[in-house]
């Protein structure tokens, strides 16, 4: 598949920063490009995809564990008991959670998953991490997450950019949890407390924390993208201060990270924000102004007010538009196959049964995401749920995503739509 009309003029509307393929062709060590395999050009430039689409998987529970989508390693970490890494370091004691936590990181994702990804096609990587990877701006009177994790973030983003991978970062974890009773924030809090002025403020000195990191070390050069703050709450009002204090102070502060280190804006990273559809408010009402903007959608149709059928379905998927573009590009940061869990195991919807509707469902949700999006990152690349709809390698595996992405386009999955 090729970048529309739409996406050429939202990539031209982006003063600055950078895109893979374009103003930087991100190159493996060997000179291979994912975002586009048969350019011959010698030169191995850094940076944003123009000539290609982001195709993408998340990396989950890796820096930011999620105890759901991998159980049994959950368990073999002494974590079982416990709903949250917050939890779990508070109920092990901080060596033996980092003891436990460091080997996780270096076996859940590694080289050999990276090597993997480009030979399926995939050229970029999100990886969610939490606030707490900054260790001095964790509270050590009261706040328990696992130490030494950004040696791995560093590891595990050097391997990806020398196979020629874009890199997204996503403050996945934000100071006080910016939802409640959800894993996903790192630590199962009983009330959203991000919603504070001091909160913003140590989220803040988070992101310009990674920037500076970002453009002064090598490890991380093919970092593109920032996402500010993952899946806030979805309520407008609550979400008010957020829109109007942190995201202003947070792109501020960013952009003063890259002033202080020199970066000129064709070296820019894009700044993300969740887009206008997620239910926070709008973005654009805090980014005014801003440069080098992104929208991160996600989309699961599983929580939606889509009709639960096939047929249903195949048409949201088909003709998908983004909701927030007027500012940047949009990416589809969150997708998967799962439909509500009411139906996911009834004979209509089984993955023993129905591998075929889940294959042409995948291929509809990535025609759209790349005809009217900049692409797409699906959540997550392993569970250990037995269940490919949540993983992309699993359904590789099981023939329900194809290992040549480029076929999908000549799969006819959205004729009649």
């Amino acid at each position: 598949m090729y970048i529309s009309t739409l996406l050429t003029a939202l990539l031209a509307s982006t003063v600055g920063a950078w895109m893979p393929g374009g103003e930087k062709d991100l190159r493996s060590e060997d000179g291979v490009s994912l975002f586009n395999p048969e350019a011959k050009h010698p030169t191995a430039r850094r940076w944003t995809p123009a000539s290609g689409k982001i195709r993408g998987v998340n990396l989950g529970s890796l820096f930011v564990f999620e105890p759901w989508i991998a159980e049994t390693a959950w368990s073999a970490m002494g974590c079982g008991p416990y709903k949250s890494e917050f939890d779990c370091v508070a109920g092990l004691g901080q060596a033996k959670a980092n003891a436990a936590f460091q080997n996780h990181w270096k076996t859940w994702i590694n080289a050999n998953d990276i090597a993997q990804m480009a030979s399926f096609g995939i050229n970029t990587i999100r990886i969610p991490v939490g606030y707490w990877m900054m260790e001095s701006l964790v509270y050590a009177d009261s706040e328990h997450f696992p130490q030494g994790g950004f040696q791995y973030l560093e590891s595990i983003c050097n391997t990806a950019a020398n196979a020629g991978f874009f890199i997204i970062i996503d403050m996945h974890g934000a100071p006080g949890a910016q939802v409640a009773s959800n894993p996903d924030s790192g630590q199962y809090a009983s009330t959203p407390g991000f919603y504070a002025d001091y909160q913003y403020a140590r989220g803040v000195q988070f992101l310009s924390w990674l920037t500076t990191n970002i453009h002064k070390n090598s490890a991380f050069r093919n970092v593109g993208m920032i996402g500010i703050v993952n899946e806030p709450v979805q309520d407008a009002g609550q979400a008010a201060g957020m829109i109007s204090q942190f995201y202003p102070a947070a792109y501020k502060a960013i952009r003063a990270a890259e002033a202080a280190a020199g970066v000129q804006p064709n070296n820019f990273l894009h700044v993300q924000a969740m887009d206008q559809g997620w239910g926070s408010g709008d973005p654009n009402a805090g980014l005014s102004g801003g440069v080098s903007l992104a929208y991160d959608e996600h989309r699961y149709l599983k929580w939606s007010n889509v009709a639960v059928s096939q047929t249903a379905y195949l048409q949201s998927s088909c003709t998908y538009n983004p909701i927030s573009s007027t500012g940047g590009p949009t990416v589809v940061g969150e997708f998967s196959l799962s439909p509500p869990d009411n139906v996911q195991d009834t004979a209509g919807w089984t993955t023993s049964t129905q591998g075929a509707f889940y294959k042409k469902w995948f291929e509809a949700q990535i025609m759209g995401y790349e005809n009217h999006a900049l692409g797409w990152i699906f959540w997550t690349w392993k569970a250990q749920l037995n269940d490919y709809r949540w993983s992309y390698l699993d359904a590789v595996n099981a023939g329900v995503i194809p290992k040549d992405l480029n076929s999908v386009a000549g799969s006819g999955a959205c004729n009649g739509f």
